[in-house]
């Protein structure tokens, strides 16, 4: 598989690449975005991470909006802006709503049909795009993280618990933290899983949290103002107390939740607190090449 570079785009001394792809997971063409730090121009292998965008959301509104290359270029580190489901496969009513089918892919691999041939979002993130751009662009294979928005705050507190072992740390803004138990995730589930709800946990971040071994070191961020918070989309203090109860730190250092006051869910929250969750991910993926001053 190869990438091909629609568009190149000077930003904070790196660049930002506009990319597509035929996708053998999905199926068809992808569109993603991957800044490149300034520290990758000569060839050196810098650090990665994924940051997974929410419902309604393409590849590009993180690159745009969220201003993460400021410190992903001060720290040496690259950004992958994935899209957020499949585009060109098209089965009915995958655009009859904005929160199921085209652009809320879920980051899950769907099990019913037809959904469960194209919708694979999961193994597209960990799987391919994992293993492939490292192979074309200057990423350490080694040394990767995943952050999200909304869906993609589910999606990557799901994929780190899922997969500890490919990823170095995660964080969040705004997740989707407990998806059985909210009208968003229930309506996903139902339609990409079917009825069996014990199946559902299996992708629900406050079902996982339950059961992982190890420490945790998690950053998430919740405005107090965000809309969707206060209607029960989020559940955040689901999360956290599940956390709690299987023995897991709650606060700095371990399921670290901050309720920012006033924030909503918008880009405005995001690029407020974008470089926080960049350098959380510093923490555990160290920076090749001399810090950039701005």
């Amino acid at each position: 598989m190869s990438f091909e570079t629609n568009a190149t785009v000077a930003s904070f001394g790196g660049k930002l690449l506009k990319l597509s792809h035929t996708s053998s997971v999905i199926g068809s063409k992808m569109n993603l975005n991957l800044y490149l730090p300034p520290q990758a121009a000569a060839g050196t292998k810098v650090p990665w991470i994924f940051y997974l965008a929410g419902l309604t959301c393409t590849g590009d509104n993180g690159a745009e909006k969220g201003f993460f290359q400021a410190a992903a270029a001060k720290n040496g580190v690259a950004i992958v802006y994935p899209d957020t489901s499949p585009r060109e496969t098209r089965y009915d009513g995958d655009d009859a709503s904005w929160d199921f089918g085209r652009a809320a892919g879920f980051y899950i691999n769907a099990s019913k049909a037809p959904w469960s041939e194209t919708y694979k979002m999961e193994n597209y993130i960990v799987d391919e795009l994992y293993s492939a751009l490292p192979k074309e662009f200057s990423l350490d294979p080694a040394k990767v993280s995943i952050m999200g928005h909304s869906m993609g705050g589910h999606g990557a507190l799901t994929l780190y618990l899922k997969y500890p072992t490919k990823f170095k740390s995660v964080s969040a803004f705004a997740p989707i933290s407990n998806p059985i138990n909210c009208p968003w995730g229930q309506k996903a589930f139902a339609g990409y899983f079917g009825d069996d709800k014990e199946d559902w946990k299996k992708h629900d971040a406050t079902e996982l949290i339950k059961s992982f071994k190890g420490n945790v070191d998690i950053l998430i961020d919740v405005g107090t103002g965000d809309n969707f918070y206060k209607q029960k989309q989020l559940l955040p203090e689901n999360f956290e107390e599940a956390a709690k109860a299987a023995g897991h730190t709650v606060g700095p250092s371990g399921v670290n939740v901050r309720y920012q006051e006033d924030y909503d869910h918008s880009y405005y929250f995001i690029s407020t607190f974008s470089s926080d969750h960049v350098e959380h991910h510093m923490k555990f993926l160290q920076s090749q090449g001399d810090l950039i001053e701005f």
